[in-house]
């Protein structure tokens, strides 16, 4: 039977309640009332009336009195930064948690489509006119001539398009433009220019960004703060707590209104310009900084930053002058794309990045970046040819070039993929040449550490477990004096794998735990999937092959997100075949698989739960299921 999702704040993603939410009782029982006889419902007002807070509340009480219909939690997706349609399904996905390492397109049917005469259209609409009445009344009136996909078609121009209104409505009201004008009007000639140089920003953006990017002679950077708090008081920009602290953004109408401003001052150019060139140095920043104890805020900044970042990518790949710095931005960006669960989006810009080959040579490291990078994600994926392909390329490259670094990261990549290929001989040479390279260049970075780890675990994978230990115990050492975590998780990985193998069923259960709250807190689905896998066989050893199959179920879908299951390795599925059968053994087939099954009913979080509760803990207040009393023998 399957167990209800655990109650605790990380079942669906709505944000923490800051304040208390005081009224609104009314609309609160409308929206409830709603929800319970339409798939969507719709929230309109002027900005700064509470919508946002107001769907939230309402969201929040529908999690907690209707647990059955939504058995999978209440999501809050963020569209309104998106501006490539290829993004629009991985942000939807991402929103939801359903990571995705894949090279499989994120919509699992593409060629699906919604019959239903305009129905999506009309929804796209109102999103996209971010809900304002006016906006909606306009758009209302232009379908006398038009369909609502020509509107959409036509939305670009929005304020265009967005004319007429009632004859009786204040002047101010009969366009769009006009509207959103009246604000304009009021505002000071610092105000209004502010206003449009902001609006090269996507989503959101803080106060350093907005001081680099809008500051010049004629807006001098010590009055941008108190422009922005000017903006701030006539609703025109949105404050907004976030995981990387206080940032600021605007509606898209008002960005956009800002933007025909820009446009029109003809200095669009060179403010997308220094926006871009602002995210690059944040990404090469972040990149630095990532070796530290900072690695998590660095995660936790480059998410908020994710749409800038985007447009930054956008911004250097439509200039064919600029591309170097599109392939530069892509490769820098590794440990996020790598370490934070992007692998899909990450194939997606360095693709884009590398189609043209025909470069200076004077931009030759940013392409030798991208190709190693793009061999490492595409080993993750599974995807072997393309992984080869990119990094032969970058090797013989960088040895024409004289790059030595560029060749160690190709070499280490290619000792990376010949281990998830399983040519174990081949794997601990190039890894050991790529360390020998690494600390001739003075090189020393997670990267670095990782080429260490996988190393060991061609050791431990040919029974040299003792090499790997000592391997694997140094990079914990460092990481730890350092600060970092996300390499330190899969030294832990070795260094469990090791223990079980040794008989040391404790040891590998604690080094485990550590691993999945690590690479869970990243998420990190390669890290987080290849710990469960371990774990279950761990179950199986301490005479629970009950929770070993349902942790083994609860990993099949997982490896769907990433790709290959186990990289399509024997040496990787070794743990998986030994607990599969031993657990099948003890069980039989008809119970064993009744458990998985529940395992693969169990949400992430609730499996990352259920993982680090350990043996003999509380399962939801109650008594967790006896053990079997005795160990089993679980030599790898």
């Amino acid at each position: 039977m399957r167990e209800r999702p655990l109650q605790n704040t990380t079942w669906g993603n709505l944000p923490s309640e800051l304040g208390g939410f005081v009224g609104r009782g009314t609309e609160l029982s409308e929206l409830g009332r709603l929800l319970e006889s339409s798939r969507l419902v719709t929230v309109t007002g002027v900005g700064g009336v509470g919508k946002s807070r107001l769907v939230l509340a309402a969201a929040r009480s529908a999690a907690e009195e209707a647990q059955e219909r939504y058995c999978d939690g209440v999501w809050l997706v963020e569209l309104a930064t998106v501006r490539d349609p290829a993004l629009l399904e991985l942000t939807v996905s991402e929103g939801l948690g359903l990571t995705d390492h894949t090279t499989r397109p994120p919509r699992t049917d593409p060629a699906f489509a919604v019959t239903e005469a305009n129905r999506a259209e009309l929804t796209e609409l109102c999103a996209r006119l971010d809900g304002i009445p006016l906006a909606l009344e306009l758009a209302a009136g232009r379908l006398r001539a038009l369909s609502p996909a020509q509107v959409l078609a036509r939305l670009e121009d929005r304020f265009a398009l967005l004319t007429g209104g009632s004859r009786g409505a204040l002047p101010r009201h009969r366009a769009l433009r006009t509207a959103i004008g009246w604000s304009h009007e009021l505002c000071t000639t610092a105000e209004r220019l502010l206003w449009a140089r902001l609006s090269v920003f996507a989503g959101h953006f803080d106060l350093d960004a907005a001081e680099y990017v809008c500051a010049g002679p004629d807006l001098p950077v010590e009055s941008v703060l108190d422009l922005v708090g000017e903006l701030l008081a006539q609703s025109l920009l949105l404050r907004e707590e976030t995981a990387a602290g206080v940032r600021y953004r605007m509606l898209e109408t008002v960005r956009m209104y800002g933007s025909g401003w820009l446009e029109s001052l003809g200095d669009a150019s060179r403010l997308r310009r220094r926006h871009r060139d602002w995210y690059v140095g944040l990404a090469t920043w972040c990149e630095l900084d990532w070796f530290s104890p900072r690695q998590e805020e660095v995660a936790a900044l480059v998410e908020t930053e994710v749409p800038n970042l985007r447009l930054a990518l956008e911004c250097s790949l439509d200039e064919p002058d600029e591309v170097h710095l599109g392939q530069y931005l892509a490769g820098t960006l590794w440990f996020y794309w790598a370490g934070c669960g992007r692998l899909t989006e990450d194939r997606h810009w360095l693709d884009r990045a590398l189609e043209d080959s025909d470069r200076p040579v004077e931009y030759e490291n940013s392409r030798l970046k991208a190709l190693w990078v793009l061999g490492y994600v595409a080993a993750l994926q599974g995807d072997g040819v393309a992984s080869m392909s990119a990094l032969y390329e970058c090797r013989d490259a960088a040895a024409r070039s004289g790059n030595p670094l560029a060749t160690a990261y190709a070499v280490h990549r290619l000792g990376c993929l010949a281990l998830v290929s399983d040519d174990m001989a081949r794997a601990g040479e190039l890894l050991g040449q790529a360390l020998e390279r690494y600390r001739e260049a003075g090189e020393l970075n997670s990267n670095v550490l990782m080429c260490q780890v996988e190393l060991a675990l061609t050791l431990a994978f040919q029974g040299e477990p003792a090499a790997a230990l000592a391997l694997c115990r140094e990079v914990r050492e460092i990481c730890e004096e350092r600060g970092e975590r996300w390499t330190k998780a899969y030294a832990l990985y070795v260094l469990a794998y090791a223990a079980l193998d040794a008989g040391a069923v404790d040891e590998a259960r604690q080094l485990l735990t550590e691993c999945v709250a690590i690479n869970h807190a990243f998420h990190d689905l390669v890290g987080l999937v290849l710990a469960l896998e371990l774990l279950a066989l761990v179950a199986v050893a301490e005479g629970d092959p009950e929770e070993a199959a349902v942790l083994q179920g609860a990993a099949e879908p997982m490896w769907g997100g990433v790709g290959l299951q186990l990289f399509g390795s024997g040496y990787f599925n070794a743990p998986r075949l030994m607990c599969r059968e031993r657990a099948g053994e003890l069980l039989g087939a008809e119970r064993y698989a009744a458990y998985a099954a529940e395992g693969r009913g169990l949400s992430r979080e609730a499996v990352v739960v259920r993982a680090q509760r350990g043996p003999g803990s509380p399962e939801d207040g109650k008594t967790r299921r006896p053990r079997r009393g005795r160990r089993v023998s679980t030599s790898l």
